[in-house]
């Protein structure tokens, strides 16, 4: 996976971008390139570029990242994802992005899942990781992916780290974990803009 920069995500801009991070990564071919964020080019020009993409073998997939629901709705078919800031401390998503996510059978992708380890000294998550017997970063990624339609993509810098992550799939959190969670980090009551780190 990579990313276009908004200022980049001109028809030749996207595909020329597309191409320089091929070479940097030793690859012929990206699983999932995104557009970063809204900039000043058409929806329709970077689409249309991510299509080239496809059609030339250079990309498999093509996604957004930091797009809310009406500019969702304005994307031309073919988005397969939306990267959006989501943590138990970030919940705005759930409001009106999610279920319009949902809907259309489009998964959200999660970054910055324990809010850059903030949340991980948060005393509700770590009683509640303690009698589960996990980690509170476990138990806030089980928390993000509780639903099939969010991926997580936390970060990871040793192998130790990565097996951590992995093990949190497997985490049951039950009503009663979820409803303390909810009261420690209250869902939104309304429609709030979106956050970006």
């Amino acid at each position: 996976m990579s990313k276009v920069l908004p200022s980049n995500a001109s028809a030749a801009g996207t595909i020329e971008a597309c191409h320089a991070s091929l070479d940097r990564l030793g690859t012929d071919c990206l699983d999932l390139y995104l557009l970063h964020w809204r900039g000043r080019f058409p929806f329709e020009e970077t689409v249309a570029a991510f299509e080239s993409l496809i059609a030339e073998g250079s990309i498999r997939a093509w996604g957004v990242s930091n797009l809310d629901t009406d500019e969702l709705r304005s994307l031309p078919e073919g988005c397969q994802t939306d990267q959006v800031l989501y943590n138990l401390t970030r919940r705005g998503p759930e409001f009106d992005l999610m279920p319009w996510c949902a809907s259309t059978k489009m998964p959200v992708m999660a970054y910055s899942p324990v809010e850059q380890g903030r949340l991980l000294g948060n005393p509700d998550l770590t009683q509640i990781a303690c009698e589960l017997g996990a980690t509170p970063a476990q138990v806030a990624l089980a928390w993000t992916m509780r639903t099939s339609s969010v991926l997580a993509i936390p970060k990871a810098s040793t192998a130790e780290h990565v097996l951590e992550n992995a093990t949190a799939r497997d985490l049951h959190l039950s009503d009663t974990d979820l409803e303390r969670l909810d009261r420690a980090f209250p869902p939104p009551a309304r429609a709030e803009p979106l956050e970006m780190l």
